[in-house]
């Protein structure tokens, strides 16, 4: 599952996986074991874990490297951090996630919210946070050259062969019912 597609929605608990777009918004699935779907208006704050980074002193760094860390650290294992831990607990467990995290800009709520969504995704099944175009490419695969190109197939539409025109041979009316010319005074 790509993290561009789970999406945090303001104002209600948990994560939601984006399904389509609907006419007053888009059309989310809950990642509880339910699996609601609902309609997100247009004016909800609605932000991608695939955007969101965490503040570190030398710069930011994405959610999912920060998933990845977790997810080695804890061998697979969902977190014993809550959103009533410490605040001790919190730090210790930022710290052993992301060493160099900015601790005056990331605060205890974001630490919690952190939390929370790893666990989430990691009951869910996910195992993997990075997309395949992001994390580096393995030895054994074939390397595909720049100057090849994707081959383009052309259509009749595309070339217009066969297009015919859209036009009419019939004039438009242009005069309107009941009007009559009026002398002036």
């Amino acid at each position: 599952m790509n993290l561009k597609e789970i999406l945090s929605i303001a104002g209600q608990p948990g994560l939601f996986k984006y399904v389509a777009q609907g006419k007053g918004g888009i059309i989310v699935e809950s990642l509880t074991p339910d699996a609601k779907r609902q309609m997100v208006s247009g004016s909800a704050k609605v932000s991608s874990l695939g955007d969101i980074a965490m503040f570190t002193d030398s710069q930011e760094v994405p959610l999912a490297d920060i998933f990845e860390t977790i997810f080695k650290n804890q061998s697979g294992a969902v977190l014993t951090i809550t959103g009533k831990s410490s605040v001790d607990e919190l730090h210790t467990f930022m710290s052993a996630s992301l060493p160099n995290y900015d601790q005056s800009r990331v605060h205890d709520s974001d630490i919690k919210k952190l939390a929370s969504w790893y666990n989430i995704l990691v009951s869910v099944g996910v195992t993997t946070f990075k997309d395949e175009e992001e994390q580096p490419a393995d030895a054994s695969a074939p390397a595909v050259a720049a100057t090849d190109k994707p081959k383009v197939r052309r259509t009749q539409a595309a070339t217009g062969s066969n297009a015919k025109a859209n036009v009419s041979t019939k004039p438009k009316a242009t005069a309107t019912k009941g009007t009559t010319a009026r002398k002036s005074s």
